[in-house]
């Protein structure tokens, strides 16, 4: 819950149609780098957290990789990384200067024979990360691929996304906001946003506990972005996620004039020019046995 008692502002538009690929929606690299422009970073203590439980730091896999942060992330944690997405769009925008990354465009599906060979052998990966994007994937193909790849014993798979957007300080401001997140709902598949809604929890897990998560393979909510944001950087988070750009595929403008002069008098009124948002994050986290 918000921190005056409020319910918090569901992100949905994290979420795809099924019949949709993310690259459907993100086909240049000006629509690439606002997407990656406006999307709020993982805390440092996030990836600390998820490779200390792997068994040793030689090779992470980045599944879904996007414009390549969480990769990034990790280069400094393991020896070497692979970064996969199947948007060569963003992949043409992941940075160049990490020497132990390496980005690999995929097709939307991989044998286990393609798998091994463009990503890693098998039982060679000690972790693989999936950064706010198992939606995006046929899940129980890709928990099939992740098994096949993970070290026996000990490889871990930690997928993780944003739970809520929390405007701490509620107001005018995040009534309006969680309308406009509402609004967006019709756009995007029920089924697909019920998959993030409740971090995953919903998600079969074919993963054992991994020793010192006291939750087991239940989500994990101990890590969050904080932020402070304006109301120019408000919409365009929501600008960029899949429920805003599928209803402005479709012809329907769902922020106009009139929304944002309302947000920035609600601002105004508040007294404030930027609000303390808080981006809280759930975490599916689990470990190969020995079969």
């Amino acid at each position: 819950m918000a921190s005056d008692g409020s319910q918090p502002i569901f992100v949905c538009s994290i979420i795809r149609a099924r019949k949709q690929k993310m690259s459907d929606l993100y086909r240049n690299a000006d629509q690439v780098k606002f997407y990656a422009s406006t999307r709020p970073t993982y805390p440092p203590e996030l990836f600390h957290f998820v490779a200390s439980k792997a068994p040793s730091r030689q090779l992470a896999w980045d599944a879904g990789t996007g414009s390549g942060q969480a990769a990034v992330s990790l280069s400094s944690l393991f020896d070497s990384v692979v970064a996969t997405d199947s948007s060569p769009e963003q992949i043409s925008q992941a940075p160049t200067h990490h020497s132990n990354i390496r980005f690999v465009v995929t097709p939307p599906s991989l044998s286990l024979a393609d798998l091994h060979r463009l990503v890693a052998p098998p039982g060679s990966v000690d972790l693989i990360t999936v950064a706010t994007a198992l939606h995006w994937f046929d899940i129980p193909a890709f928990f099939e691929q992740a098994r096949s790849v993970l070290r026996r014993p000990g490889g871990v798979l930690a997928a993780w996304c944003y739970d809520s957007i929390v405007l701490c300080d509620g107001g005018r401001v995040e009534e309006i906001y969680r309308r406009l997140m509402e609004a967006t709902w019709p756009y995007v598949v029920e089924d697909i946003r019920a998959i993030a809604h409740g971090g995953y929890a919903g998600v079969e897990f074919p993963f054992e506990a991994v020793e010192g998560v006291e939750e087991g393979t239940a989500p994990v909510r101990r890590f969050a972005v904080e932020k402070e944001m304006g109301v120019e950087g408000l919409i365009s988070f929501l600008k960029s996620g899949t429920g805003y750009q599928r209803a402005r595929a479709a012809g329907v403008e769902l922020v106009t004039e009139e929304v944002l002069d309302e947000m920035k008098k609600a601002c105004e009124e508040d007294g404030e020019e930027v609000k303390k948002v808080k981006f809280p994050i759930s975490l599916r986290i689990g470990r190969m046995g020995s079969r």
